[in-house]
């Protein structure tokens, strides 16, 4: 799997996935954003690396990122829930229609172009980007979640979306459920443990679509990449009750500019692969 790859090249991405492993679980606990959002734009650059053919690479990432994404929810939430800070009834409301919604994105994220992918999750993203960089904080546009059957479409929304990007449902449930007048600190618990919901049929259908690939490098299960997977989630899942912690602790606001920068260049990046 690493033959044409030198010692040092090897230690060095192994470092930059044990430090988006770290990165992902802080941002999974501090702004519920789901550790995806950074995890699949790194996977996406260094998987070249590992072997992984172009045309599948996007796929790999995906993959890879909801496996990552089990643990780091389930440490995430144990930590909100401790806190009081998630919804079960909107948890039992919204779950079985985003789960829904995770089997219909993973069907179609399994089987699409991988330019197709990659230019919905770089568009997705320059629009997330955009809505931490300037949407006023407390600004919201009913004082409730709208009734049946659009608040069951937003729920389907998150699920197929989120399961197609590889992210956590909070990237899109955090900016709804505050859009919608609730407290910032009840919607990152709750999407917290949306992602549980997300990303563990989103998982076992991208373990499932990619058995028969023939461009799987060895290390591979479908398109989940194992030593991903094993460096990223104990440093992921282990840090994502200190962002946890620091997100009752501080205004996060001069953060979330900062992020949604950084989501500005990588979706910059992912356009120039696909049209530089």
């Amino acid at each position: 799997m690493f033959a044409d790859v030198s010692l040092p090249l090897l230690i060095g991405l192994i470092a930059a996935l044990a430090g988006t492993g770290l990165v992902g679980g802080v941002l999974a606990g501090l702004l519920g954003v789901g550790g995806g959002i950074v995890i699949v734009p790194v996977l996406y650059n260094i998987l070249p690396f590992f072997g992984v053919d172009d045309t599948i690479r996007i796929h790999v990432a995906i993959g890879t990122s909801l496996a990552t994404i089990i643990p780091t929810s389930i440490s995430s939430a144990r930590s909100h829930y401790k806190k009081g800070a998630i919804d079960v009834d909107l948890l039992k409301s919204w779950g079985p229609v985003i789960f829904i919604g995770v089997i219909l994105g993973t069907i179609v994220a399994a089987y699409a172009n991988s330019n197709l992918l990659t230019l919905v999750f770089a568009t997705l993203a320059l629009v997330v980007a955009a809505n931490m960089a300037f949407r006023p904080d407390n600004v919201h546009i009913s004082e409730s979640l709208p009734k049946a059957p659009f608040k069951q479409l937003i729920a389907l929304f998150i699920g197929g979306f989120s399961a197609m990007m590889g992210i956590g449902g909070g990237t899109f449930t955090v900016p709804i459920l505050t859009l919608f007048n609730y407290p910032i600190r009840k919607a990152v618990g709750t999407a917290a443990a949306i992602g549980l919901i997300i990303a563990v049929p989103g998982t076992i259908g991208f373990l499932i679509a990619g058995l028969d690939t023939a461009k799987l490098p060895p290390g591979n299960i479908g398109y989940v990449n194992i030593l991903g997977f094993l460096v990223i989630f104990p440093m992921a899942a282990l840090f994502a009750p200190v962002g946890a912690k620091i997100a009752h602790q501080i205004n996060g606001s001069l953060l979330k500019k900062a992020f949604a920068f950084f989501l500005f260049l990588t979706s910059l990046r992912m356009f120039y692969s696909l049209y530089g």
